[in-house]
């Protein structure tokens, strides 16, 4: 397929695409093209929420674009071609009918990488300008991406307010770990090179929380999505150190913000475009986006 509408009109646009390793399930790309934006700007996709509302968080990211000149990308997963949380959080990994782990070819945390490869190779976007965020499911997902295919064309990956995490260990299957995937240890050791950066909302504590994953798995990793950021960061230093590896991550805690998808895209574009986490009241807090 061509992008070149992207460059042709400004505003937003959504358009069907298809993944080899998924033929028959379509993926849609809700996209916002500011009247600023040129090839070689800065570029930021976005991963939604479990609610599968990628137009949502496309728009969540217009104030910024219009700022900063920027082409928004927000690759969408409809419920009904990637069902439940291995459709789409767990990255089809693990089959839906027996659990069993699939071709790595049909793992869909390969589909942002590939779509922006695309996108670089047809002069739509330039290389080394690409960001990518996801709040909530998306936050699952994008540290799932890293931890599997690794940052690809991403200069920069930021996982907010994810219900839980896959640890970066072999001892643990996933998705609890990274285990029965043929990960190795230079797998993990890659994983904490990159610099993967967490948002964390400091009012996304607690563990009654709605949507919060309670299966047992995540609740070890701790009562909130704070508490489970805080603690996957914290397990993959350890084991970093146990590796003898550099580790790269970074974590930012977002005041008096809880589980607002809107809110956390306002402070990763702050942070990555101006260098700073806007105030709360900036932010908009208050809203639930899942």
């Amino acid at each position: 397929m061509s992008f070149k509408i992207l460059l042709e009109t400004s505003g937003k646009n959504c358009l069907p695409y298809r993944f080899k390793g998924q033929p028959d399930r379509e993926i849609f790309l809700n996209t916002y093209t500011s009247a600023g934006y040129k090839p070689g700007n800065e570029v930021v996709f976005v991963q939604h929420g479990m609610m599968r509302n990628g137009d949502d968080y496309r728009d969540f990211w217009i104030a910024a674009a219009d700022k900063h000149d920027l082409l928004i990308v927000a690759p969408t997963f409809p419920s009904e071609g990637f069902p439940e949380q291995e459709g789409y959080n767990n990255g089809m990994i693990l089959s839906l009918e027996d659990g069993s782990v699939t071709p790595r070819e049909s793992w869909i945390f390969q589909v942002p990488g590939l779509i922006a490869g695309e996108m670089i190779a047809e002069g739509i976007i330039k290389e080394g300008c690409v960001r990518i965020f996801g709040h909530s499911a998306g936050g699952q997902f994008l540290h799932r991406m890293v931890s599997t295919f690794g940052f690809g064309p991403f200069k920069a990956v930021g996982p907010a307010n994810a219900g839980w995490y896959s640890l970066a260990t072999l001892e643990a299957d996933f998705p609890a770990g990274l285990g029965g995937l043929g990960l190795d240890e230079d797998a993990l050791r890659a994983l904490f090179a990159t610099d993967m950066h967490i948002f964390a909302g400091l009012g996304d504590c607690n563990a009654d929380a709605d949507n919060l994953p309670t299966n047992p798995e995540a609740i070890e990793q701790g009562p909130g999505r704070l508490q489970r950021a805080h603690n996957y960061f914290a397990k993959g230093k350890a084991m970093a150190e146990k590796l003898g590896c550099p580790f790269n991550w970074q974590m930012t805690e977002v005041p008096e913000i809880a589980h607002d998808g809107c809110a956390m895209s306002a402070a990763a574009a702050g942070l990555w475009f101006e260098g700073r986490v806007p105030a709360a009241e900036e932010l908009g807090a208050g809203g639930f986006n899942a």
